[in-house]
Protein backbone atom coordinates (compact mmCIF):
# COMPACT_ATOMS: atom_id res chain seq x y z
CA UNK A 1 0.00 0.00 0.00
CA UNK A 2 1.38 3.46 -0.91
CA UNK A 3 1.60 6.31 1.59
CA UNK A 4 -1.36 8.01 -0.09
CA UNK A 5 -3.44 4.83 0.08
CA UNK A 6 -2.64 4.28 3.76
CA UNK A 7 -3.37 7.91 4.61
CA UNK A 8 -6.65 7.73 2.70
CA UNK A 9 -7.59 4.48 4.44
CA UNK A 10 -6.90 6.04 7.84
CA UNK A 11 -8.67 9.30 6.97
CA UNK A 12 -11.71 7.37 5.71
CA UNK A 13 -12.21 6.05 9.24
CA UNK A 14 -12.62 9.57 10.66
CA UNK A 15 -16.10 10.97 11.34
CA UNK A 16 -17.49 13.00 8.42
CA UNK A 17 -16.94 16.34 10.15
CA UNK A 18 -13.26 15.57 10.71
CA UNK A 19 -12.88 14.41 7.10
CA UNK A 20 -14.36 17.71 5.87
CA UNK A 21 -11.98 19.60 8.17
CA UNK A 22 -9.10 17.56 6.73
CA UNK A 23 -10.19 18.43 3.19
CA UNK A 24 -10.22 22.13 4.10
CA UNK A 25 -6.78 21.85 5.72
CA UNK A 26 -5.32 20.01 2.72
CA UNK A 27 -6.75 22.57 0.29
CA UNK A 28 -5.01 25.33 2.23
CA UNK A 29 -1.64 23.60 1.68
CA UNK A 30 -1.86 23.72 -2.13
CA UNK A 31 0.21 26.56 -3.58
CA UNK A 32 -1.57 29.07 -5.82
CA UNK A 33 0.27 27.78 -8.89
CA UNK A 34 0.78 24.05 -8.55
CA UNK A 35 3.44 22.54 -10.76
CA UNK A 36 1.10 19.82 -12.01
CA UNK A 37 -0.38 20.27 -15.44
CA UNK A 38 -3.94 19.39 -16.33
CA UNK A 39 -4.95 17.20 -19.23
CA UNK A 40 -6.25 18.79 -22.43
CA UNK A 41 -9.75 17.51 -21.60
CA UNK A 42 -9.70 19.20 -18.17
CA UNK A 43 -8.37 22.44 -19.66
CA UNK A 44 -11.13 22.41 -22.30
CA UNK A 45 -13.75 21.89 -19.58
CA UNK A 46 -12.30 24.70 -17.47
CA UNK A 47 -12.28 27.02 -20.47
CA UNK A 48 -15.88 26.07 -21.35
CA UNK A 49 -17.09 26.73 -17.80
CA UNK A 50 -15.11 29.98 -17.58
CA UNK A 51 -16.70 31.17 -20.82
CA UNK A 52 -20.17 30.39 -19.40
CA UNK A 53 -19.35 32.41 -16.27
CA UNK A 54 -17.98 35.30 -18.35
CA UNK A 55 -21.09 35.23 -20.56
CA UNK A 56 -23.35 35.22 -17.50
CA UNK A 57 -25.05 31.96 -18.55
CA UNK A 58 -23.71 29.79 -15.69
CA UNK A 59 -25.63 29.52 -12.45
CA UNK A 60 -23.11 29.97 -9.66
CA UNK A 61 -23.37 29.98 -5.89
CA UNK A 62 -20.92 31.36 -3.32
CA UNK A 63 -18.52 28.86 -1.69
CA UNK A 64 -20.05 29.58 1.74
CA UNK A 65 -23.46 28.47 0.45
CA UNK A 66 -22.02 25.36 -1.24
CA UNK A 67 -20.13 24.42 1.94
CA UNK A 68 -23.28 24.90 4.06
CA UNK A 69 -25.19 22.63 1.67
CA UNK A 70 -22.49 19.94 1.86
CA UNK A 71 -22.67 19.97 5.66
CA UNK A 72 -26.49 19.92 5.51
CA UNK A 73 -26.45 16.90 3.18
CA UNK A 74 -24.05 15.17 5.57
CA UNK A 75 -26.50 15.89 8.42
CA UNK A 76 -23.98 17.99 10.31
CA UNK A 77 -23.70 21.47 11.74
CA UNK A 78 -21.13 23.60 9.97
CA UNK A 79 -18.14 24.38 12.22
CA UNK A 80 -17.57 28.03 13.10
Amino acid sequence: MTDVQSILAAASQLPVEQRLDLIDALCETIPPHPEHTLSDDWMAEIERRSAEIDAGTAKTIPWEEARRELYRQAGMDEPH
